[in-house]
């Protein structure tokens, strides 16, 4: 939740917000159908939407903030499809990057690049190479991601591990977490997904074991600094227990 500061009329972060937040950006091909548009003026919009959103997560109190821009399943789209979304990375990269840079923000793509198309895992790589060293902020773009392939990803990273004497003994959880693309992150703590639909699509599996989950019927070209807010002010709202029960206060007695 956030207040206005009457000086400035900028969003101010109130105590209690989410520090990590994953956003899955959907509703660009039915907000340009309903708009006589092809699906691909969309996903331009989306681009739009996602600079907004960007810029106002860290006046949310929002350190990490991870988006599902590509998953493994879309690469069944037709070929137009797929081709204008990767013409949108480059563009995104093109006009965003230096300023991203600019603002201390890190860049971090999950996923994997095997199989990308050459100039696009160029593009990831000097992306993050590029923000490297900033720390103000992290966004982190799920990219050719599926959070089924990344934790089959993170078991053959640990037998690669194992196999060449690098590890040993039982797995546990800290272990396995260690070979997830998201390995550093802040815990998750809400997950929001835009254009009404509520299913996880394969996103971030393992990290949504204790989100909160908050679903907003806006379409995500629509999205910007107000609907992050909102869905902000419900995560704030919410009773964490983390699988345990909240303690009462004895009452008072004599």
């Amino acid at each position: 939740m956030t207040a206005q500061d009457p000086g400035t009329h900028k969003l101010v972060a109130l105590p209690g917000s989410p520090r990590h937040v994953a956003l899955i950006m959907d509703g660009n091909g039915r907000w340009a159908e309903a708009r006589g548009l092809p699906r691909a003026m969309g996903h331009r919009e989306g681009v739009q939407a996602l600079k907004r959103t960007v810029q106002a997560a860290p006046s949310l109190g929002i350190e990490c903030l991870t988006v599902f821009g590509f998953s493994t399943e879309n690469w069944r789209r037709p070929v137009e499809e797929v081709s204008d979304l990767m013409g949108l990375v480059r563009s995104y990269v093109a006009s965003d990057l230096n300023r991203l840079a600019r603002e201390g923000v890190r860049v971090k793509v999950l996923g994997r690049r095997c199989g990308l198309p050459k100039d696009i895992a160029e593009i990831v790589e000097r992306a993050e190479r590029t923000t490297a060293h900033n720390n103000r902020f992290v966004l982190q773009v799920a990219f050719n991601y599926g959070g089924r392939a990344d934790l089959v990803d993170a078991a053959q990273r640990h037998v690669d591990r194992v196999l060449a004497g690098e590890a040993s003994g039982p797995l546990d959880e800290a272990m396995f977490e260690s070979g997830l693309s998201t390995a550093g992150s802040p815990p998750l703590d809400l997950i929001v997904r835009t254009s009404g639909e509520q299913r996880l699509s394969n996103f971030l599996l393992w990290e949504a074991a204790y989100a909160e989950l908050v679903f907003q019927d806006v379409l995500w070209p629509d999205y910007g600094p107000k609907a992050l807010g909102d869905a902000v002010a419900v995560y704030r709202h919410r009773d964490r227990r983390f699988g345990g029960v909240e303690v009462q206060p004895a009452l008072a007695t004599g």
